[in-house]
């Protein structure tokens, strides 16, 4: 049971995931920051309250409908998205698309990363390799010899 778990813990996927918990998390923090700090006070600026959480409340039967706060959540929801889009899809992308029209010209860098498809294709040409009849060797193996 400790054994499985040992795997468990130590497979990449487990490892990547934490990771992107993490900075996740610290990147949260980093646009809470900006919400709080920058547009909060814009917003207290032009509507005289000190946030968006404080502005657009609408009283119902003496209960508060915030749709300052719905507003706030929205608007963090979108410069997170905004950050991971142009900050690593974007870029990845992009950078995948070149090396694979490089790949396609027949021109490969170097130091170019190694992709999923470089890998199958390797362990492709080794299984055919390993099953294609053995090639006989020695003096007796030329029958025109």
């Amino acid at each position: 049971m400790i054994k499985g778990f040992k795997e468990f813990i130590l497979r990449g996927n487990v490892i990547d995931l934490a990771v992107a918990v993490v900075i996740g998390a610290a990147f949260t923090a980093v646009v809470t920051a900006i919400v709080n700090n920058l547009i909060n006070p814009l917003i207290a600026a032009f509507m005289q309250k000190n946030g968006l959480d404080e502005a657009l409340i609408v009283t119902l039967n003496g209960s508060d409908i915030k749709f300052g706060a719905i507003i706030g959540a929205i608007l963090n929801f979108v410069i997170i998205a905004a950050v991971v889009y142009f900050v690593f899809v974007y870029p990845l992308n992009t950078i995948k698309e070149r090396a694979e029209r490089l790949r396609k010209k027949g021109v490969v860098e170097p130091d170019a990363p190694i992709t999923e498809l470089d890998l199958l294709t390797e362990i492709r040409d080794l299984l055919q390799a390993q099953q294609a009849p053995p090639q006989a060797a020695g003096k007796h193996s030329d029958p025109q010899a």
